[in-house]
């Protein structure tokens, strides 16, 4: 117990270091900022006028997939800013600290709650304006809003682990891109699975993003009524769903991040 207090009151102190350097690299916090506005704005107006949604408003449709979107996106700040942190050898510099070997990792992805809280109070004022209501009560609206964070914690460790074993965060923002891209745009973040060819429709059902996004509508009281019941468990179910995501990335994903940061400091 007393190791964990230790271990915990070290993370914070690293996780405040990483939010303080907002102040010193002003562009952290426009991309939190600004980007989540941009995505709202140009998927509501340019997807807006093309796309339908029976029954119901395609912008009260759009911002389940903006906040899936947008906080998956933001969970590359843990990793390059791991990646970043290695290139210039403060990850040494904190191994010769007396501190926990889980803190520096744990402080990374603790840090990039407060980015991603910041971002979805954003990108729902920015979608009250543009349309988007919360249709439940304040326990299924605060719930929504917990899942996603929570789903987007679950990756920052994933990140996080990425970030240790690249050489450099350019490589960070590369492979992530090429992972995410995939992942957010072939599930129901913007348009509807069902019109998918069929292997893409698939894939998109069981997608971890689907599935986050559709457990945001219907937290948030965004499924238009009368609209079909999904087909498949994973989507009938997303909440569930979701929570099982959460909980095998963290089981995976933070043990090898812990154990490659032990690893990447060590002396050669």
């Amino acid at each position: 117990m007393e190791n964990l207090r230790y271990a915990f009151g070290d993370g914070i102190a690293v996780a405040r270091r990483n939010v303080i350097k907002i102040r010193r690299v002003p562009e952290i916090l426009m991309a939190v900022l600004v980007q989540p506005i941009v995505f709202v704005v140009l998927f509501a107006y340019v997807f807006g006028s093309s796309i339908e949604i029976p029954g119901g408003s395609y912008r009260e449709f759009l911002i389940g997939g903006t906040f899936a979107l947008t906080l998956t996106f933001g969970a590359t700040f843990t990793g390059a800013g791991l990646a970043e942190d290695m290139k210039a050898g403060i990850i040494d510099r904190f191994r010769s600290l007396p501190m926990s070997r889980s803190a520096v990792v744990f402080g990374r992805t603790a840090s990039d709650v407060v980015y991603n809280v910041a971002s979805v109070a954003v990108m729902a004022v920015a979608g009250l304006v543009v349309g988007w209501r919360i249709n439940t009560g304040l326990g299924e609206a605060l719930a929504g809003f917990g899942l996603l964070l929570l789903f987007a914690y679950a990756v920052s460790w994933v990140m996080a682990y990425i970030g240790l074993i690249v050489p450099s965060p350019e490589v960070v923002n590369n492979v992530s891109s090429m992972v995410i891209f995939p992942l957010t745009f072939i599930a129901n973040t913007f348009t509807p699975s069902d019109a998918f060819p069929t292997p893409l429709r698939v894939f998109a059902e069981w997608n971890p993003i689907s599935a986050v996004t559709q457990a945001a509508r219907v937290l948030f009281g965004n499924i238009p009524a009368g609209t079909p019941e999904p087909t498949v468990w994973s989507l009938q179910n997303p909440i569930a769903y979701t929570l099982i995501w959460i909980g095998l990335m963290l089981a995976v994903f933070g043990p090898l991040a812990v154990r490659q940061y032990r690893r990447a400091g060590s002396p050669n």
